[in-house]
């Protein structure tokens, strides 16, 4: 198995394509070129970074340096859920759902890949573990981002529902239904769609890779299949712990709606 490799200089060429697209930025005054050319700079340095300290983790091979990678994989993901939200929780809760949600789905299911399916050795071997992380983390942070978006400001918005439900004696799960199921069906969309538009439509990431890196393309389907029924699960179970848990958190034990608990913006 081999695979072409590239120097830093083969990367010049291809990068005059994001020019083109600043310069159409300019002619248009679409005033966009600023943005990429910021974007473009973050995910160079962000790249090389990466890829330096992966080579590091790789020959470490230490379940202590692999378990702080992911957790500060955790931490960015985290913050990127919040950075989308319209509407935030109040307090610790605006970053501790997302984490912990997102911890509890992506780490569960890159755990059981790696002891069940792929069986490295050792298990933690962050050459494994923390792409398939990666992948994983990424689909469940939209997941959970969306999911959250949808529900918190499903609820401001049905507010008046909800509250005549729980007047007329309904529980909150039976007040938030309705939202909780738009929530849900938000946070899954994106998975369902590229599992549908897959192969057709694109051709993955990781199956291109390791086609170029000389991998049989049989066998790239296989763990391309595998990566996608992992995202669709880790996916599910981030979305389903997110909005529930956000449900918990926008009522109370006694039944009552609490927006008091939305922190970003002043409600009507």
């Amino acid at each position: 198995m081999s695979y072409i490799q590239l120097a830093y200089s083969d990367l010049i060429l291809p990068a005059l394509l994001v020019v083109m697209n600043g310069a159409l930025s300019l002619a248009l005054h679409l005033k966009l070129e600023r943005q990429l050319a910021l974007a473009s700079m973050r995910m160079v340095i962000q790249l090389v970074l990466v890829g330096y300290v992966l080579t590091f983790l790789f020959a470490a091979v230490s379940p202590f340096w692999t378990a702080l990678a992911a957790f500060i994989m955790v931490l960015f993901a985290s913050r990127e859920i919040v950075a989308r939200q319209k509407r935030r929780l109040e307090g610790l809760w605006t970053y501790g759902l997302g984490a912990g949600c997102t911890l509890l789905a992506a780490g569960t299911v890159t755990t059981f890949s790696l002891l069940s399916q792929l069986r490295p050795e050792p298990w933690y071997h962050p050459r494994y573990a923390l792409p398939l992380l990666g992948m994983i983390l990424g689909n469940t942070m939209t997941g959970v981002s969306l999911g959250l978006d949808v529900l918190v400001n499903g609820v401001v918005r049905e507010r008046a529902a909800v509250e005549s439900c729980l007047a007329l004696g309904g529980t909150r799960n039976q007040a938030l239904l309705p939202v909780i199921r738009d929530a849900l069906r938000s946070g899954f969309m994106p998975t369902i769609n590229g599992m549908a538009a897959i192969g057709l439509v694109s051709l993955p990431g990781m199956m291109t890779g390791q086609i170029l890196a000389g991998v049989e393309p049989v066998d790239a389907v296989k763990y391309q299949l595998l990566i996608m029924f992992l995202i669709a699960g880790g996916t599910g179970l981030g979305t389903l712990a997110a909005v529930i848990g956000g449900g918990r958190l926008l009522t109370d034990h006694r039944h009552r709606l609490r927006l008091d608990r939305i922190a970003s913006e002043k409600l009507p």
